[in-house]
């Protein structure tokens, strides 16, 4: 792989396994837990109460006892409802590290507003999860039924896991903006959106995936509110004959962030580019698949906030069998979704258009 960025985190001999479903993975990821020999680091930005909490909290009390160093991360606004009631004083009492990342200070308030958003699980420095899951009933068929959250996880064994491990205890300690040094001869490769070399170096990599595509580009997000320099990347690569689809959720948890997106319909379809709107339920998968050889998955949106605020943590792969699955994942849902054409759209009631100036003029702060 021709990795450019000199603060590119990489390295070989990975496995990587794909999660859709949130039981699959919740049960993977505790009988890893169950498993852990050493250490378990664990990153969320929600992580609620429920059936699905519960049980990662009884696991990781279990280990604890047993003598395994546990670590929980959870952001202080994205799990801001279970710290009410004192819902996880039991993890202290019972000997894991927690922390919550930036609680409000009156002091610095402007910290509040940039989130840790990164989901990551780390066994050993030898097993890794990352992706757009978080720990809560919604993405759980059994709990939440038929309705539970569209999403897509991975988990990786081999050196890429200790990666994140030293990631994930950099950030621990305070430092955001550690990354290993780079090796540039590996198909796979974690990418955080902050670092010392480059503030927004997410935004950078997909950029470059933009603009080498040669045949094809798709996306999936949740939360669409490019920027317009990425938007134009998007239309450039339309109009030089690329297929560029993007799939996003007709049915959004955040309606602002819904009118928002609408903003940047007009000017995509003008250039060619093809915009679905999932129908099933809510759409929370965040990937990106170029050529149906090299894809991106993991916790950022294609937003201000996961461009310019949030942390993030992506992976960056030419994994061909992962590519193959993602590309026919994206088909799939396909046909559960609804293509917006233009001719349609530019007949949308007026009252929309005022609704997506609204969502458009919010865009920094969804």
């Amino acid at each position: 792989m021709d990795i450019s960025s000199p603060s590119a985190i990489s390295t070989d001999s990975n496995k990587l396994t794909l999660f859709i479903e949130g039981d699959d993975l919740y049960q993977s990821m505790l009988n890893d837990i169950a498993n852990a020999q050493h250490t378990i680091q664990l990153e969320s930005y929600i992580f609620a109460y429920d059936e699905i909490g519960k049980q990662f909290i009884n696991a990781l009390i279990t280990r604890a006892k047993e003598g395994i160093v546990v670590q929980v991360n959870l952001d202080a606004a994205g799990s801001m409802f279970i710290r009410q009631g004192h819902k996880f004083f039991t993890l202290r009492k019972n000997g894991i590290q927690l922390h919550w990342f930036h609680r409000w200070n009156w002091r610095k308030p402007f910290k509040y507003n940039q989130r840790n958003h990164r989901k990551l699980l780390t066994i050993d420095k030898q097993i890794v999860f990352i992706g757009g899951f978080n720990i809560h009933r919604e993405s759980s068929l059994q709990y939440f039924g038929e309705q539970r959250w569209r999403d897509t996880h991975i988990r990786i064994t081999g050196a890429l896991a200790s990666v994140a491990a030293d990631l994930f205890e950099h950030f621990w300690q305070g430092d955001h903006r550690w990354l290993p040094p780079s090796i540039t001869d590996a198909d796979s490769q974690l990418i955080p959106n902050n670092t010392r070399h480059c503030r927004f170096q997410l935004r950078c990599m997909l950029e470059a995936m933009f603009t080498s595509a040669k045949k094809s580009i798709f996306l999936t997000t949740p939360y669409f509110v490019p920027d317009r320099y990425t938007q134009r990347l998007l239309q450039d690569a339309a109009q030089r004959g690329i297929d560029v689809r993007i799939l996003v959720p007709r049915k959004n948890d955040v309606k602002l962030t819904r009118w928002a997106a609408h903003a940047a319909y007009d000017g995509l379809l003008s250039s060619g580019v093809k915009i679905y709107e999932y129908l099933p339920r809510m759409l929370h998968s965040k990937t990106i698949i170029v050529d149906g050889n090299y894809a991106t998955l993991g916790t950022a949106n294609l937003d201000y906030r996961s461009f310019f605020l949030n942390y993030e943590l992506n992976i960056f792969t030419r994994d061909h069998k992962t590519c193959k699955q993602l590309q026919g994942d994206f088909y799939t849902d396909l046909t559960f979704s609804e293509e917006i054409h233009k001719k349609k759209w530019n007949n949308r009631f007026w009252a929309g258009r005022i609704l997506e100036f609204i969502g458009w003029l919010a865009r920094r702060w969804l």
